[in-house]
C-alpha cells in the first residue's frame, strides 16, 4: 500500500478505468468512506496504507481484487484484527465478492465464513471435518460446534 487510492484499487489491472474502479469500490463497500476522504481517490495512502484503518486496507484489498476479476481470492484472516463495526464491512464485501469465484478462507472468526458453501475444519494439519456451517454447527462433538459455541459465548 503506497500511492493514492485510485493506484491502489487499480494495482492487479493498469487499464482499469475510472468507472470500473469506482464500481469495484462500491462492490467492496468502499466508495462510501473514500468520498469522505480529503481527495477522495486521489488521497494518499501513506506508507503500507498508514493513513487508513485495518477495515479500510481490507476493503480496499478486495476493490482490488474485483477490479481484476481474479477468479480465485485467498482471503488470510481478512477480519482478524477489525473492531466490529470494520468487521461488518468487510464481510459485506466479502459476501459480494464471493459471488462468480472461488474463494478460500483462512480463518478463525467462524463469522468470516459461516455463508460459505462448504467449510473444511483443519487440525493439526489434516481435514476433521467439512460441510456447512449448519451442519458442522451441529455435530455436538466436533470441532467446529465447539469453537462456536465458544466463540458465541465471548460476543
Amino acid at each position: 500500500f503506497e500511492g493514492t487510492v485510485r493506484d491502489n484499487i487499480r494495482f492487479g489491472r493498469p487499464d482499469a478505468s475510472d468507472a470500473e474502479i469506482e464500481e469495484a469500490a462500491r462492490q467492496a463497500y468502499a466508495h462510501d468512506f473514500i468520498r469522505g476522504l480529503p481527495q477522495g481517490y486521489d488521497t494518499s495512502v501513506g506508507e503500507n496504507g498508514l493513513n487508513l484503518s485495518g477495515g479500510q486496507r481490507q476493503r480496499l484489498s478486495i476493490a482490488r481484487a474485483l477490479v481484476r476479476n481474479a477468479p480465485i481470492l485467498l482471503l488470510d484472516e481478512s477480519t482478524s484484527a477489525l473492531d466490529s463495526e470494520s468487521e461488518a464491512a468487510v464481510q459485506k464485501a466479502i459476501q459480494h465478492a464471493m459471488h462468480g469465484r472461488t474463494v478460500v478462507v483462512i480463518a478463525h472468526r467462524l463469522s468470516t465464513i459461516s455463508e460459505a458453501d462448504k467449510i473444511i475444519v483443519m487440525e493439526d494439519g489434516k481435514i476433521a471435518e467439512e460441510g456447512t456451517h449448519e451442519g458442522l454447527a451441529q455435530e455436538e462433538a466436533g470441532l467446529y460446534a465447539r469453537l462456536n459455541r465458544l466463540q458465541i459465548r465471548e460476543k
